[in-house]
């Protein structure tokens, strides 16, 4: 595979999305870059965001989240890059290992590993990915608004994933771009569209 795949993180309430949606109408006319997210539009994708709103047991919501990412790959990630293709996804693997590395805690032991070892040998490791950085008080109160807060936006939780993310920092400090998420819009922007460029070359 030739192309790029840069993956956008952060906990809920970091600016990610909003900043996907910046770049998507900035590379509009770009027919080599592609834009796609986790969970995906397809089916698998539907009952991932059907298990979150359920409350659904741990390990199933987990296998539907990786099962959905399986789905991506092959329609999506992997023929994107075979094709010189420029690849952005909003959330990604990264995303797993830190939210249901926090929602596994205490059921599985040492999770957040376990679920990188699932995904070892067959998912496709970005070649860089900015990580929107955010006090877990400032994330929420940027959702609190939203019509439906859901599990994963509570401020407990999120200083674990937080966390979770900062430790894969740790583990491949080469890949990650960190953006401080709490500075003024223009200058997260101003940073992210130059790590996106930079990591296109």
């Amino acid at each position: 595979m030739t192309g790029k795949l840069i993956t956008l993180e952060g906990i809920d309430g970091s600016g990610k999305s909003t900043m996907r949606k910046r770049l998507e109408h900035h590379f509009r006319d770009d027919p080599g870059v592609i834009f796609t997210r986790e969970p995906t539009r397809d089916w698998t994708g539907e009952a991932v965001n059907r298990a979150i709103r359920e409350e659904t047991d741990h390990l199933a919501e987990l296998f539907l989240f990786v099962a959905d990412h399986a789905n991506h790959l092959s329609r999506t990630i992997r023929p994107a890059l075979e094709n010189n293709k420029t690849v952005i996804s909003d959330r990604y693997s990264d995303s797993r290992y830190a939210y249901q590395g926090a929602t596994l805690n205490g059921i599985i032991n040492k999770p957040m590993e376990w679920v990188i070892e699932i995904h070892k040998g067959w998912t496709v490791v970005p070649d860089s990915t900015i990580l929107f950085d955010v006090s877990p008080e400032v994330a929420v109160s940027r959702v609190g608004n939203r019509d439906h807060q859901t599990k994963f936006e509570k401020i407990s939780f999120l200083e674990q994933v937080r966390s979770n993310y900062l430790r894969l920092v740790d583990i491949q400090p080469e890949r990650f771009i960190i953006v401080d998420a709490e500075q003024p819009f223009s200058k997260v922007e101003q940073a992210v569209f130059k790590a996106v460029k930079d990591n296109m070359a």
